[in-house]
């Protein structure tokens, strides 16, 4: 496996992580906590979700505005925000639906927070599997004799130092969002 490849794929594994860290409410109204929300519409011929059925927007830090394109899906998006059991409380206006957030408290905080720790290791679980698979690659190709063991230990080295620079984009990724957590 190439250098790029190996990039690549861990690249992947942080993309995955950023976009289920947007699903943790951090106190702050965002259109990631709703948009990927499935709707069960159109008399239960049709699942999407709510990203595909409206605009969302977020006209102050409290409260998300949907709106839909066709004014039928109204109550449907409703009945599936309210059943996701999320604390979030729909109220459907005369062309839209406003989310009002509640105050996080700080049991929610921790209960957050211990979720957040659970995604980033599932993250570095990820970029791990990759080098596992790299160095698996590098050490049959030094079986097959490609190469000679200098070679094989710096490849070895740079896989580490890749996996190491990728835990720490993690890491790093994983403090920002605590921090939007912890602010009160």
């Amino acid at each position: 496996m190439e250098e790029t490849d190996i990039r690549q794929k861990m690249q992947q594994a942080i993309d995955a992580v950023k976009e289920d860290l947007s699903s943790i409410r951090t106190g702050r109204a965002t259109p990631a906590l709703v948009e990927g929300i499935i709707v069960t519409t159109y008399g239960g011929s049709q699942k999407l979700r709510i990203v595909e059925l409206a605009t969302i927007a977020t006209p102050d830090t409290r409260t998300i505005l949907i709106n839909p394109w066709d004014k039928s899906t109204l109550f449907d998006i409703k009945r599936a925000i309210e059943e996701i059991k999320s604390g979030l409380n729909p109220l459907v206006g005369e062309d839209v639906i406003r989310v009002s957030l509640p105050p996080m408290t700080q049991e929610d905080r921790e209960a957050y927070t211990k979720l957040l720790g659970q995604k980033l290791e599932n993250g570095k679980i990820s970029i791990r599997r990759v080098r596992a698979e790299a160095m698996g690659d590098v050490g049959a190709a030094f079986e097959r004799k490609e190469f000679g063991e200098d070679e094989k230990f710096q490849r070895e080295e740079r896989i580490q130092k890749l996996t190491d620079e990728y835990v720490g984009k993690i890491e790093d990724i994983g403090k920002q969002k605590e921090q939007e957590l912890m602010q009160v």
